[in-house]
């Protein structure tokens, strides 16, 4: 009986010791190898003062090492706690403090620049992967190669059971204080034990791992590569967003499964323009952002065989509905996010509590096991959003609000909306900024455009738009304003466009919508 994480790689490992489990950068590790390096991993961190509910942070690139490090701390009883290769070291600093890492696995190089911003917190014990830098650390440290040198070392069988904490992922908070969210070995098997039964996997599978560590597509990537027994191919760091090193890596490793937000689709669509680009690839997921129609049909072309995913699901809930793409939109309506995922339900509310009925409009509720612990040492910010069922207050159990919009359809699907967040108030109107997006994402000459909302001191609130034009097109503000004022109501065109030739990204490839806002002035202008 599967119920904890690390239990996937021993039995990928009892299975077959000498399948490939992970390649990257030209190494690769066998599901043997993997499995005596994350036991190495675990008694290290244990001999180091790591105990069962510690929190251990992984910063690292994309590398072989990465496997072992997570698997090698949930082994130790601890949960792993991802730290962003790309961000600022202060912001790291941030992390690390706030939820007390007790050690930390990473490279010299950055173990020195982490204490040097870490203050008063100094996690006990720094395991090390050789990165070529020479530097002298004022904690205990162990060397990655010493940790995991014992080809013998078994599992230290350390007592956990389902509920216990496996990982921490911090996500960006509205005050600028990033908020961490725990999710339990229950939460993750829940969402790859569904993704297997829908998706499969086998020994013969090749799956891409396209997001990072931090970022919760992660999960469907390593764990179910390990339930399957399939080989995991990490993609490098450098080569996440370059459209030819996608191609190269899909064609040369022969993945069969990929998963990734629509934006890495999109660029790999853009770049590759002959049909039937990749024919090893037998299913493509896409979640974390929306996927316009006009470049999904782009995708359909690239890969006919393969068999397309929309998944949804905030890193609170894992992932949570799902629709399987089998025809497009003959316009530019976006696709539906689905249905729930067995085991899983989700409703819509309306704003009197209500539930929304067919046409109606709701935030989304979630109820089930993929549903998060909580928020890591806030319990105000998680009695907002873990909230006693509406619909069946005697049942004493928590349900998420999600603070997504959607509107239930005929069939059963919901309709993603937008944020409640991004839902706004201008001269008396509300406005769902999603649907300006989805207007201006139609625009022929149009790759990717976002809808922000700044301060206005006549309307309230005004529309900002950022838009990058399609590669070879050429677009002005005018063209924008114009498309969008034939399609929408006069107050919902946006009162400037800024034409940008590269959206800002963050590390998890979604828009940066935060860099915007932060380079958006009040506007006092009017509507040009």
């Amino acid at each position: 009986m599967i119920y904890l994480l690390h239990q996937l790689l021993s039995e990928a490992a009892d299975r077959d010791p000498s399948k490939e489990a992970v390649r990257c950068g030209g190494a690769s590790l066998s599901y043997g190898e993997l499995e005596a390096a994350a036991n190495g991993i675990a008694r290290t961190l244990i001999e180091g003062g790591v105990g069962r509910g510690d929190r251990v942070g992984i910063h690292l690139p994309k590398r072989v090492e990465l496997l072992p490090a997570v698997y090698g701390t949930l082994r130790a009883g601890a949960a792993y706690v991802p730290l962003d290769p790309a961000a600022p070291v202060h912001r790291l600093a941030l992390v690390a403090s706030d939820c007390a890492v007790a050690a930390v696995i990473t490279t010299p190089a950055r173990a020195a620049a982490l204490l040097g911003a870490l203050g008063g917190h100094v996690p006990r014990l720094f395991v090390l992967v050789d990165d070529g830098a020479h530097v002298e650390l004022t904690a205990p440290s162990v060397p990655y190669a010493v940790a995991t040198a014992d080809a013998s070392a078994t599992d230290p069988m350390v007592p956990a059971i389902e509920a216990d904490l496996a990982y921490i992922l911090y996500t960006s908070g509205s005050t600028g204080t990033p908020k961490g969210v725990m999710l339990t070995h229950r939460n993750a098997l829940a969402f790859v034990e569904w993704s297997a039964s829908r998706i499969g996997v086998g020994s013969e599978d090749r799956l891409s791992n396209h997001a990072p560590l931090h970022f919760d597509l992660s999960v469907f990537d390593l764990y179910l590569a390990a339930m399957g027994g399939a080989t995991l191919v990490p993609i490098p760091d450098e080569d996440a967003y370059f459209g030819t090193a996608l191609a190269r890596t899909i064609r040369e490793e022969g993945i069969t499964v990929w998963y990734s937000v629509p934006s890495a689709l999109i660029l790999l669509s853009r770049l590759v323009r002959e049909r039937d680009a990749f024919p090893t690839l037998r299913a493509v997921v896409f979640a974390g952002e929306v996927y316009p129609t006009r470049h999904l049909r782009e995708l359909r072309r690239m890969v006919p065989r393969a068999v397309l995913w929309n998944i949804y699901g905030p890193t609170e809930t894992n992932v949570v509905t799902y629709h399987r793409v089998r025809h497009l939109p003959e316009d530019d309506r976006t696709i539906p996010i689905g249905r729930a995922c067995e085991n899983s339900e989700v409703f819509a509310l309306k704003e009197d509590g209500t539930p929304a009925g067919v046409g109606e409009e709701g935030e989304l509720h979630v109820r089930g096991p993929t549903v998060m612990r909580g928020y890591w040492g806030r319990k105000e910010r998680t009695a907002e959003v873990l909230v006693p069922n509406p619909l069946a207050p005697e049942l004493g159990e928590l349900v998420y609000r999600t603070g997504d919009l959607v509107r239930l359809r005929e069939d059963g699907e919901y309709d993603f909306l937008g944020r409640r967040d991004h839902q706004i108030k201008s001269r008396g109107y509300r406005i769902e900024l999603g649907e300006v997006e989805a207007t201006m994402n139609a625009h022929p000459a149009v790759d990717q455009a976002v809808a922000v909302a700044v301060p206005h001191d006549e309307w309230g609130r005004a529309i900002v738009a950022w838009v990058q034009p399609r590669e070879g097109q050429t677009l002005s503000v005018n063209d924008v304003k114009r498309h969008v004022a034939r399609r929408l109501p006069r107050y919902m065109v946006p009162s400037r466009v800024h034409i940008m030739q590269q959206l800002p990204r963050t590390s998890t490839g979604k828009i940066d919508r935060q860099q915007l806002l932060r380079e958006s002035s009040p506007d006092r202008a009017g509507v040009a």
